[in-house]
């Protein structure tokens, strides 16, 4: 038997020898879900943009508290970042027709998502915006 290596000196390698490394989950998987810290800004991000569209009142954190993106020392409710979407729960002003408020804030998303998904869900909708300052 040999000592060599199974492994042939050419894996890895790009032509000229030179190597290079293997993408985040290896050869042929998706990268890996974003950092925390990354998660955070993003969602942070998003939140911001979802409150400057004109006909969202609030976000909401869902019929039952979940819909958060949980980071050190706190968390952004309305916010659900996840590996393969993003979940957005808000409250609407009245007047729009729901769809479209809805397709606002995936505008209004736009990059942000990164490939993702973008899920919103409606949660209630008001007649005023309880008194959230512009």
């Amino acid at each position: 038997m040999s000592a060599e290596s199974a492994v042939p000196g050419s894996a890895g390698a790009e032509p000229g020898g030179r190597r290079t490394a293997a993408p985040e989950g290896g050869p042929g998987l998706p990268a890996g879900p974003p950092p925390e810290e990354e998660r955070g800004v993003s969602a942070r991000r998003i939140a911001e943009r979802v409150l400057a569209c004109p006909d969202v009142a609030d976000l909401s954190r869902g019929p039952f508290g979940v819909v958060a993106t949980y980071l050190p020392g706190g968390l952004v409710p309305g916010v659900a970042v996840r590996d393969d979407a993003i979940e957005v729960d808000i409250v609407a002003r009245y007047g729009r027709p729901l769809p479209e408020v809805a397709d606002s804030v995936r505008d209004a998303i736009g990059g942000l998502a990164g490939g993702r998904r973008v899920d919103v869900t409606i949660a209630d909708v008001v007649a005023d915006d309880g008194g959230r300052k512009e």
